[in-house]
């Protein structure tokens, strides 16, 4: 079987924690699950054995320090009174159309649009640790990028798949570090291509509104749920030369984001099994 790296993303700062402030051993810990998650969407579902998948978690999250609310900001987090007043907002404006999720996914979206010189603070808002990445000093982003590289390099993995924050930090740790050669990139929940807060502050800079798939990935495929929120677009062809797929899915109808339901999904499987054994 050819080795495959993860790229975590947001809010697995209390893994570093539990291990005691151990990188290694809260790579571990998130590498546990990814094998969990990723084995039912490669199996249907059938009973997990302890098989391994995943060889190894580039892990950053201590490098952006521990934020009390690390979760994108959606409407799961309300209440259920919460919950039924958004719903009666959103059902009044027809452009937003019936769905919860569709509804909140395209009202982010018209946000980001809006705010534009003010889109840092929304980010503040919507995720600390993108703000953090995105915004914070430049030793920080060197050392996140410097942390992921390291992870590629000692492995030498055929396979890397990144999910949300982790799929920015992949794309320009790739740009940075030529040497590194992958043959598939996967990105799951994807918000490289999130106008005003991730896509124009990229390194590299996009050149005449496009970024460009990094010179050591062969193939690119992005899958992202049709309306999750850290995904905005949730296409990057649109924004990226050499994204070889994007390949829509509709996970559970609130729990449109985190990486249990992108590897479970299934969607993966035909992707990775070349690569499988």
């Amino acid at each position: 079987m050819d080795k495959i790296v993860g790229v975590h993303g947001i809010g697995k700062y209390h893994y570093y924690r539990d291990a005691g402030n151990s990188v290694s051993g809260a790579a571990a810990a998130v590498r546990d699950k990814w094998d969990r998650y990723l084995h039912k969407g490669l199996t249907c579902g059938k009973p997990y054995a302890q098989e391994r998948y995943i060889v190894d978690i580039a892990y950053y999250a201590h490098l952006l320090g521990e934020h009390k609310d690390d979760s994108p900001r959606a409407v799961q987090s309300m209440d259920t009174s919460a919950q039924e007043v958004f719903v009666a907002w959103a059902r009044q404006l027809p452009a937003l159309g019936e769905g919860l999720t569709g509804a909140l996914h395209l009202m982010t979206g018209w946000l980001l649009d809006r705010m534009q010189s003010n889109a840092a603070d929304f980010a503040k808002f919507f995720c600390p640790e993108v703000a953090a990445y995105m915004t914070g000093n430049g030793g920080t982003r060197a050392k996140v990028r410097g942390a992921v590289a390291e992870t590629i390099r000692r492995n030498q993995p055929k396979v890397v798949i990144a999910h949300s924050l982790g799929s920015v930090v992949t794309y320009e740790t790739l740009w940075a570090n030529p040497d590194l050669k992958v043959d598939l990139l996967i990105t799951l929940g994807s918000p490289l291509g999130m106008r005003n807060v991730v896509f124009e502050r990229l390194l590299p800079a996009p050149a005449n509104g496009k970024g460009k798939r990094p010179p050591g990935v062969g193939r690119w495929v992005n899958i992202a749920d049709k309306d999750d929120i850290a995904a905005i677009p949730a296409d990057l062809r649109g924004c990226f030369s050499g994204v070889d797929q994007d390949a829509p899915v509709n996970l559970d109808w609130l729990d449109f984001h985190t990486v249990e339901k992108y590897l479970g999904c299934g969607a993966l499987a035909p992707h990775l099994q070349p690569y499988l054994g």
